[in-house]
Order: structure tokens, then C-alpha cells, then sequence
């Protein structure tokens, strides 16, 4: 049962239950017709699912009902538990970022001008890449770009 369980305890309880059951990401993303990256995302807690999708995952994960609202929330996105992440696969991210970060800002502003890559309206994929030497993991991150713009307050 839910009554009183948060977010964090749900997800707790999706990530055995996948487990238990022998699902595989890429199960549960194909039974809501909707891309494993996001389905992942949404279902350790970062993005909210649509009721009628909520439904869906939930039967097949063997959780109550009432997980459905609770999935369809508005979650609080992003954080991680310490600043520097401490779980290698995360922090491989963390220091590309560090290495690379400041190369592709420039080339962002070179090439498009002043302004960001949005993560709102965003999408990101995920594939294996074989490779002679070991096979290659291929993150693409395709976001919107956002122009800096300065409004008059009049």
C-alpha cells in the first residue's frame, strides 16, 4: 500500500519489482510506446507519467493503484546526493562535463550565439556501438537552443 509513501520509497519499490519480476527497461518503455531513456527517467522518479501509462507499468510491475497519481506527480528533478557524484558511471558524465564543458559552451555560442541548450525541451538517446578495441557507449543530447534575450520591464 501507499498510504503516506513518497517518491523516493515508490522508486525504491519499481527498481526491486523490475528486478523480481525479470523486466528490462526497454520491456517496460515498449509497453507505453514511449523512448527507454525517458521511461527509465520517469520511472526512477524524474519525469511524471501519464495516468493511462502509469497504469500500464504499474500491472506489469505488480504495484498497487494507487502508484498511478503518485507517478503522474510533478516531480522535484535533478540533485544528486552529493555535489560530486560518487557512483562511477555518473561521475564519468560529471568529468566529461569538466573536460569538455567549457569547448562545447564556446562552440554553442560560436556557432548559434549567446544563449544555452535547453533540458526542458530536450530529448536524449542511447545506444551500443560495437567497436574492435571494445564496444562504444553513444549518449546523444538533442536540446533547443535558447537565446539570451533581454526584456524591457516596460
Amino acid at each position: 500500500m501507499l498510504d503516506g509513501m513518497n517518491r523516493n520509497e515508490l522508486t525504491e519499490q519499481i527498481v526491486v519489482a523490475r528486478l523480481a519480476k525479470g523486466l528490462s527497461w526497454q520491456e517496460l518503455a515498449d509497453a507505453i510506446d514511449r523512448p527507454v531513456v525517458w521511461t527509465t527517467s520517469a520511472l526512477l522518479g524524474q519525469q511524471p507519467i501519464p495516468p493511462e501509462q502509469g497504469k500500464v507499468l504499474a500491472e506489469m510491475l505488480g504495484l498497487d493503484a494507487a502508484a498511478v497519481p503518485v507517478l503522474a506527480a510533478v516531480p522535484h528533478r535533478g540533485g544528486l546526493p552529493a555535489a560530486v557524484p560518487t557512483d562511477p558511471t555518473v561521475y564519468r558524465f560529471y568529468e566529461a562535463v569538466q573536460v569538455y564543458g567549457g569547448a562545447i559552451k564556446e562552440l554553442i555560442h560560436e556557432q548559434f550565439g549567446d544563449g544555452i541548450m535547453s533540458a526542458i525541451n530536450f530529448s536524449v538517446d542511447l545506444h551500443k556501438k560495437p567497436h574492435p578495441s571494445g564496444d562504444r557507449v553513444v549518449v546523444t543530447f538533442d536540446g533547443k537552443f535558447l537565446p539570451y534575450e533581454w526584456v524591457s520591464a516596460d
